[in-house]
């Protein structure tokens, strides 16, 4: 808020612009800026953080889902495989064990029952390399097959050993008397308190067919391990048949089980791909299956998907964005384009109404006084024909000048009463104690004062406390203040497009004092003029546009009505007059006025 005298000079001195100050062209840059700023982050809330939340989701969701298929799909390929090669060895070993149940020793030890029962196991499969009779001491009773061991004793091999012990028995892989990986089956019979047994080498291609012939993907691979970790097939790669594996295989654990593998490294000391490993135990033997595959290539499917809906995503983000954009800059270039005509509009009615003020008050003024300039001039032409035509000593000529002079002296009189009529018509001069409705007369003075602040886009706002008591006081000079610190405050906004002013009236019954605050939303004073803005002669508006009495009169009148008036103020946000009046002005200056009881407010 910068200070001023009185509107009347305001009025005076309100030539018409022809260009915006550079500082109030700079204040609505900013505030387009603020606008056009608070418009695309209006539209990133409500339509791209919502979009990208959605899809977000929506994707997040999808994923799960897709790598949970594609796990279910792995359990499902384990559990499947696992059931084949269970049903592949408990096939034989029933087979085997019928045929030792139905046949004695003596029968099987003759050469043409063995072989029948050799072609009997490989009647639907020829998963059977040989068959052999051996009995309690290792030896071999009976033997068919492609490999010479009649002359083998068997009694210190582990798989004797445990087949003695239990019966039924499935070995690992191992190299045995033949030099080349096989596994067997055998089964133990008893007769005549005397264990024999029935043995049989499993065809190890038939049976590694059942698992490296099965194909997941480019990276996919199936194997068995023993519980040392042995492969007892071939992997698709690092690593063969025997060989020790570098899987990690963890303690026996009932079901499927899927983990992700990470930092292992091929024979070259390189770090491997991430893989996926889904894995489970056969029961007997306590081989371990395992199904795994490069974690890329089992979800890159999904990967796919997720790729190109992100990318569709954030780019349809991205064209709302752009477009928000562009519409929000035509929308700011089109309210621009709508401040710039509202400004010179405002200019226009403003000067108009200026003009209009101003025509008003001379025409009232040329009307008043031209009547008796007229008379003036009238009778000084009486004087000059009376002295060219009367002599000098004359009695009429005497009487007739004293005539003119006394009309000269009314004719004066009447212009200094018209001249003290447009004094008081501009501002009260008589000062009188009366009782005042400080609500009521903040309200009328509003309602002067709300034309001139709505032709400037400003809107008033009043909070009047109900419960403050009528003051004694000066209603004339309270008007001059209230009106000084409004046009002030309407002065404040200056270069804005908008504004407000909020007038605020609280009793503080401690003190007896009515206190009222002025507060604008205007361009605010720098803190290096808060200290001389109630000097006289003090402004900071234009040459001509000011004379910097305002607010110190204003702060005279409080000081002389008892009260006083202090300012805040921080640049850019506003301004706020305090004013605090006491419920009855002091005796000096009531002793010095005479005090009217009038119940009615007055302005």
């Amino acid at each position: 808020m910068t200070p001023d005298a009185d509107a009347m000079s305001k009025i005076s001195a309100g030539a018409p612009r022809s260009a915006e100050p550079e500082d109030i062209a700079a204040t609505r840059n900013a505030t387009y800026s603020r606008l056009f700023r608070k418009f695309v982050w209006l539209t990133l809330l409500c339509s791209v953080v919502p979009l990208l939340l959605v899809g977000w989701g929506i994707n997040l969701h999808y994923t799960r889902f897709a790598r949970q298929r594609m796990l279910n799909y792995f359990e499902t390929q384990v559990d499947y495989h696992r059931k084949i090669i269970e049903m592949f060895l408990n096939e034989h070993s029933s087979k085997l064990q019928l045929i030792a149940r139905t046949h004695t020793r003596e029968q099987l030890a003759r050469i043409e029952n063995l072989q029948e029962a050799f072609n009997a196991l490989n009647r639907e499969m020829q998963a059977v390399t040989d068959l052999g009779l051996i009995d309690a001491r290792g030896n071999h009773l009976a033997y068919v097959g492609p490999y010479d061991l009649m002359s083998r004793n068997y009694a210190r091999e582990p798989w004797f050993q445990k087949v003695m012990e239990k019966g039924l028995f499935i070995s690992d892989m191992f190299m045995g008397f033949r030099k080349e990986p096989h596994f067997i089956i055998a089964v133990t019979q008893m007769k005549n308190g005397e264990k024999w047994i029935l043995r049989t080498t499993i065809n190890t291609e038939a049976f590694r067919a059942l698992v490296e012939n099965v194909r997941i993907g480019r990276t996919g691979q199936v194997y068995l391990l023993n519980e040392e970790g042995v492969f007892q097939t071939s992997p698709r790669s690092s690593g063969a048949i025997m060989e020790k594996s570098t899987f990690p295989m963890g303690p026996f654990h009932e079901g499927i089980r899927i983990q992700a593998l990470e930092g292992l490294k091929d024979e070259q000391g390189r770090e491997k791909p991430r893989q996926i490993a889904c894995q489970a135990w056969l029961q007997d033997p306590r081989w371990l299956l395992v199904v795994k595959q490069d974690y890329a290539e089992a979800f890159d499917d999904v990967n796919y998907a997720n790729r190109w809906t992100l990318v569709f995503l954030h780019v349809s983000a991205l064209s709302i964005l752009v477009v928000s954009v562009l519409i929000t800059r035509h929308m700011i270039t089109i309210i621009r384009r709508r401040d710039a005509q509202a400004d010179q509009l405002n200019e226009q009615v403003l000067q108009a109404g200026k003009l209009a003020s101003i025509g008003e008050l001379s025409a009232g003024v040329a009307h008043e006084i031209n009547n008796p300039l007229a008379i003036i001039l009238t009778e000084r032409q009486l004087l000059l024909d009376a002295a060219r035509h009367l002599p000098l000593d004359g009695q009429e000529f005497r009487e007739q000048l004293d005539d003119s002079l006394n009309q000269i002296d009314v004719q004066i009189q009447r212009c200094k009463r018209i001249t003290q009529n447009l004094l008081r018509f501009s501002r009260r001069t008589e000062s009188v104690i009366e009782k005042v409705d400080l609500n009521a007369f903040i309200r009328e003075v509003v309602e002067l004062m709300d034309r001139e602040a709505r032709s400037s886009g400003i809107q008033f706002y009043t909070e009047l406390d109900p419960k403050l008591p009528p003051l004694l006081s000066d209603p004339s000079q309270l008007q001059q203040v209230f009106l000084n610190l409004i046009t002030n405050a309407i002065d404040a906004h200056d270069g804005k497009p908008y504004g407000s002013i909020r007038i605020t009236t609280t009793a503080d019954a401690a003190q007896q004092m009515a206190v009222v605050k002025v507060a604008d939303a205007g361009s605010g004073i720098p803190s290096q003029n808060l200290s001389r803005i109630f000097d006289p002669f003090f402004t900071t508006k234009a040459v001509g546009k000011g004379t910097g009495l305002g607010l110190s009169i204003c702060y005279s009148i409080v000081k002389r009505l008892g009260g006083s008036l202090t300012v805040r103020s921080e640049v850019g946000k506003g301004t706020e007059f305090t004013i605090q009046l006491p419920y009855t002005p002091p005796k000096e200056l009531q002793d010095s006025l005479s005090t009217k009881r009038s119940p009615k407010p007055a302005v």
